[in-house]
């Protein structure tokens, strides 16, 4: 259906462009029957204000993009939520765009976000390294770009995450505090700068210990439930003597889970199993997951404020914010 345009009540009322915009924005200096006659035939043809040409006319289009890598699990809900709570508020609009876990989708989308003129965006990185050229030069065009969740290193960004060093340590080491002498870490891909920082946090807390981290103790998995499964078939072939799994994610940590139980292991009797993601998942199987539990909706405002401020002062400096994880125990760790 054709969009009515002031172009169409222009040519039917035989009146100039710029008359009829005048009209219907309420200029004194229209007649008052020109006036009426605009707003009837806008009433009329059905036309509607187009808010985005306004909007851009004014200078901004009081909308925001916020690129997430995956949709499947609620963690990036959780996020949205709290990003639309403060941008909302101000009157301004939310554009969402998954990448699928595909640096080139996410590249497509930066590029539609431009395209539609946003006023920001907000990202979690499908890669931390792979879309970094166009970032910066996003940013050096004045694009206010702030980064959530996902570490981004090597971009000169405002950020928003948890210490996935310290909480996977901190985790790893409580495992082992419940007498769990072979943990196994299933590492998430190397091109999520979280899982380097996660796995030196457990590498860490083995060593505080002196247990020993042999290579079929630390398993490259990727992202999904079926990646946890497969994890824990190469377990029991590799290391069979394993008592505790700490995944990358809570969704690869359920997968590992889940599988155990199907190959006869008892959780958390035989094997702790522990995650980091802290969404619904977590409490919605059995055993309950212990996890680590970023503060989700507070990210998302945290990140929608370090935004406003961009817009409002691009020359604000691009402050970081580290927000406390809590780390919860739940059944699939305690005996």
């Amino acid at each position: 259906m054709k969009r009515i345009t002031i172009k169409d009540i222009a040519r039917t009322l035989s009146l100039s462009v710029s008359t009829v915009s005048r009209a219907l924005t309420g200029d004194k200096n229209i007649r008052t029957e020109t006036r009426d006659a605009v707003i009837a035939a806008a009433k009329r043809l059905g036309y509607r204000p187009n808010p985005v040409a306004k909007n851009l006319k004014a200078g901004h289009s009081n909308t925001v993009g916020v690129l997430v890598p995956e949709m499947i699990t609620p963690y990036a809900a959780k996020v949205i939520s709290g990003v639309q709570s403060i941008l909302y508020s101000r009157g301004i609009k939310v554009l969402i765009a998954d990448s699928g876990e595909d640096s080139a989708k996410e590249r497509d989308n930066l590029a539609l976000m431009e395209q539609f003129m946003v006023d920001g965006i907000i990202i979690s990185l499908c890669d931390y390294k792979r879309n970094n050229d166009e970032i910066r030069r996003l940013a050096e065009v004045g694009m206010p770009i702030v980064s959530y969740d996902r570490m981004a290193r090597g971009l000169d960004i405002p950020q928003v995450t948890v210490d996935d060093y310290m909480k996977a340590f901190f985790l790893t080491e409580k495992l082992i505090l419940g007498d769990r002498k072979t943990v196994v870490h299933l590492q998430g891909p190397d091109c999520v700068y979280n899982s380097i920082e996660r796995f030196r946090g457990y590498r860490d807390a083995m060593a505080k210990y002196r247990l020993p981290v042999t290579p079929e103790m630390v398993i490259r998995t990727g992202l999904s439930f079926a990646d946890g499964a497969e994890a824990a078939d190469r377990i029991m072939r590799e290391c069979p003597s394993c008592d505790a799994i700490f995944g990358f994610t809570d969704t690869v940590a359920i997968g590992a889970m889940n599988r155990m139980r199907e190959l006869g292991r008892s959780i958390p009797e035989d094997v702790a199993v522990a995650g980091f993601s802290g969404t619904e998942l977590s409490t919605i199987v059995y055993p309950q997951l212990s996890t680590v539990e970023p503060p989700l909706e507070l990210m998302g405002r945290t990140a929608a404020e370090l935004l406003l401020e961009k817009i409002n002062n691009p020359s604000a400096p691009n402050r970081s914010v580290v927000l406390n994880a809590d780390i919860i125990m739940r059944g699939s760790s305690q005996v």
